[in-house]
């Protein structure tokens, strides 16, 4: 399994940026994928997420009305759109997937990240 997440880097507040993260070794469309973020001090939290086959997504209330989860089944890829960047938003961003391995149990697997630097 490999996730290889790429796009970040340093961007104006209210700035856009899209995070896509690369998938292999699993099937892409039956497991659930999601972008978690950890600043400097702070444990990791959950940013977006999307559950496969049924496209339905989740967010953080931070993040609700700024950014955007969505997959490319096509091509084994889940993007995060990040809209109005602020100086919180700040974080190295995670690529993970839930790979389902039994009807009871999915392993979680993680990209390397992908720092995301929004100046005050």
């Amino acid at each position: 399994v490999q996730l290889v997440e790429s796009g970040g880097g340093l961007v104006r507040p209210g700035g856009p940026l899209r995070l896509p993260c690369a998938a292999s070794g699993f099937t892409f469309s039956s497991s659930d994928m999601g972008w978690y973020r950890q600043a400097p001090g702070k444990e990791r939290e959950l940013v977006a997420a999307i559950t496969n086959p049924t496209g339905i997504t989740d967010y953080a209330d931070s993040v609700k009305g700024r950014f955007t989860i969505s997959g490319d089944n096509a091509k084994n890829t889940v993007y995060l759109q990040m809209n109005n960047l602020k100086t919180d938003d700040t974080a190295v961003y995670y690529c993970n997937a839930a790979v389902p391995i039994s009807w009871a149990y999915n392993q979680d697997y993680w990209g390397q990240g992908t720092q995301v630097t929004v100046p005050s």
